[in-house]
């Protein structure tokens, strides 16, 4: 083989380790393949001092590396899945998801060993989630959540320059950047769930590029996509986006396909969240129903006043 391929990345530091990851994961098992990262700036980017709940673009950190897909000036574009809308344009399609790293949300704070349980009394807790801040407020409603906005890095780097008693990642970008000795504590999923496709990558390629399609099938990790495929379809249909608090985690287990999903008030008073087997073979059918069933139980009044808000701003 003597082949070339163009990575279409964003330019922070855990973008160009998911890029890079990718990278090297195809050139290891193509002997000859040669690959490029090329860097394209995303509208999440470039505005970094608004909330993403206040600018209500679903694709805010993918749409300039689909216009760069579109017009085949690369051959894949790598996404954060979680950053990746569940709605992307007909000509292209999500190719590959790679292995899960570990989905759990971490608590970075001033000393080892502090949980959400041992934070101070009115605690300030800093995260740009709107499910982050849902479902903390429910677990302590008496901690104040203030905005934080940037890459891994720089989030670290504002809470230590900071008077915050805390700030809450995700464990897959702390890690990947070999920033571990900053994690106070590991937030487990009964806790907080995380995102829609937190910890995975998702593959975004032109449904013409029949070459990259088929190097990606040697990275591609099937019980990952089955369980992505399940939290997405729920998002979707649910019409969830960065500016809802909406939660899911779906795994593939000998017993079948289990879902856990929750949706939360603004200020984490109100909470739904269900959990659902079925079968791995199905798993779209596995999140639209339990999408409905949450919907059905009270989530929807929730959704539109969150809806409502978002478009008041």
């Amino acid at each position: 083989m003597n082949k070339r391929l163009i990575i279409g990345s964003r330019g922070s530091e855990l973008a160009l380790w998911q890029a890079n990851f990718v990278k090297n994961q195809l050139e290891k098992k193509h002997r000859g393949l040669k690959v490029e990262i090329k860097i394209i700036k995303t509208k999440g980017d470039k505005i970094l001092d608004v909330a993403l709940s206040k600018i209500g673009d679903k694709s805010l950190f993918t749409k300039e590396l689909e216009v760069e897909l579109l017009a085949k000036r690369i051959d894949i574009a790598v996404h954060s899945l979680k950053d990746l809308q569940t709605q992307i344009p007909a000509e292209l399609k999500l190719a590959a998801v790679t292995k899960r790293h570990d989905v759990e949300d971490v608590l970075i704070a001033r000393k080892r060993g502090i949980t959400i349980y041992t934070l101070p009394e009115n605690a300030v807790v800093a995260t740009g989630s709107l499910r982050r801040r849902a479902q903390l407020k429910h677990l302590r409603p008496d901690i104040k959540v203030v905005d934080l906005r940037g890459n891994v890095p720089s989030r670290i780097k504002k809470f230590l320059e900071s008077d915050w008693d805390a700030i809450i990642l995700a464990r897959a970008g702390v890690e990947r950047l070999g920033l571990k000795k900053f994690i106070s504590s590991y937030i487990s999923i009964k806790e907080i769930l995380p995102a829609v496709g937190q910890g995975a990558l998702g593959i975004e390629i032109h449904k013409d590029n029949s070459f990259a399609d088929e190097l990606l099938k040697s990275i591609h990790h099937q019980n990952t996509f089955i369980a992505v495929t399940a939290e997405r379809a729920l998002l979707r249909t649910l019409e969830g986006g960065c500016q809802v608090p909406i939660g899911a985690f779906a795994e593939v287990k000998s017993t079948g396909l289990h879902l856990d999903a929750m949706v939360g008030s603004l200020d984490g008073s109100v909470t739904f969240r269900k959990k659902v087997r079925g079968s791995k073979t199905k798993p779209d059918l596995l999140g639209k129903s339990l999408a409905k069933d949450l919907l059905k139980a009270g989530a929807n009044e929730i959704l539109q006043e969150v809806y409502q808000k978002g478009k008041r701003k």
